[in-house]
């Protein structure tokens, strides 16, 4: 089935760290990675000011706010920290969280090391955002499903590299158009975020040929989130994210929408401008709405069949809603592929 375009209206169990062992002076502090807002913004370009979320400078200030706020006031999280399974030690690196320091080994080393967890060993997450023209469209006064992707995808890297695994990014349209290899620390996130908030939707959709693109530059086995509107060919969608599957990556898609995508906009009479090839169209909304919301509803059911049958997780995002919707998403993808305990 040919998918809607999108169009523009116009005309209006925690381990605690043991002390060091007597006779053995106290550690070394570790380095502080807490960054003031003056830092931040030396370092960061700003932002767009949007009302919505104007509290916050710039998207590693929101992203660490929608995370940790997420988890404020909730139980201790499996999801939030290191898993169960002990695999190995590796050194303490800038970014490393201090709180997973083994004071029993540098007592015996003198060496700062970390546990690392089962879950948390060699795991790879890669991002893909969709940056075609269909995801600059925003309803009036709302920000862009371009801008909300990008800020979903800032604050599942933050998420992502606190939790201990490494997250690369990758841009595409009808094509990769940047792609930064997987990293864990830091300096890898300030670097993912400027990236993200450098994000310039134009061009037209092509998601699939971008898949086979990514088939050499996604290397090492992992998850896969897309963030896209998916308005492509389902068939040969789902036949490039076949391939991942089959090489036993585990993938979600975000399905961003607006609501004025889902139901057409309020209006009489409108001229609609296809966002990716400029095609235009006089219409009364009025008169198409029903039909249209039918075709927009069996898309995307569609899509969500064809990921199903493919084992493939499908989550739709609307853009008017919280971005806790995409944070859950994940989480909930993340818990079905963790390892289970051994016992």
């Amino acid at each position: 089935m040919t998918p809607p375009r999108s169009y523009r209206a116009g005309g209006n169990g925690r381990e605690m760290a043991a002390p060091p062992p007597p006779g053995i002076p106290p550690p070394p502090k570790p380095p502080s990675h807490r960054h003031t807002l003056a830092d931040l913004r030396k370092k960061r370009p700003e932002l767009l000011n949007l009302e919505e979320i104007s509290r916050f400078d710039n998207y590693l200030i929101f992203a660490q706010s929608i995370v940790e706020g997420y988890f404020t006031g909730k139980h201790k999280s499996r999801y939030f920290g290191s898993s169960a399974e002990f695999a190995d030690y590796r050194e303490f690196m800038p970014g490393d969280d201090p709180g997973k320091l083994d004071w029993r080994v540098y007592g015996r080393t003198r060496r700062l090391y970390i546990r690392q967890y089962e879950e948390e060993t060699d795991m790879v997450v890669y991002l893909m955002v969709d940056t075609s023209g269909s995801m600059n469209y925003a309803r009036t006064g709302a920000e862009s499903k371009a801008v909300h992707a990008s800020r979903i995808a800032a604050a599942l890297a933050y998420l992502m590299i606190n939790q201990g695994d490494k997250v690369a990014l990758t841009l595409f349209d009808n094509r990769v158009r940047q792609h930064l290899p997987p990293g864990g620390t830091r300096a890898h996130l300030f670097k993912t975020i400027s990236t993200l908030e450098a994000i310039s939707p134009i061009r037209s959709t092509g998601i699939e040929n971008a898949l086979h693109e990514c088939t050499a530059l996604f290397r090492k086995r992992g998850r896969i989130v897309i963030l896209s509107d998916f308005f492509s060919d389902l068939d040969s969608l789902m036949d490039a994210i076949s391939q991942f599957v089959h090489r036993r990556f585990e993938v979600l898609l975000l399905q961003v929408v607006d609501d004025d995508e889902l139901n057409l906009p309020q209006l009489d009479n409108a001229q609609f401008v296809d966002m990716e090839n400029g095609e235009r169209i006089q219409v009364e909304p009025g008169e198409i709405r029903r039909i249209y919301r039918q075709r927009v509803r069996d898309f995307i059911d569609d899509l969500s069949r064809h990921a199903h049958l493919r084992k493939v997780r499908h989550s739709l995002v609307e853009s008017r809603h919280s971005y806790l919707q995409a944070i859950e998403a994940y989480l909930g993808f993340r818990q079905a592929h963790s390892p289970r305990r051994r016992r």
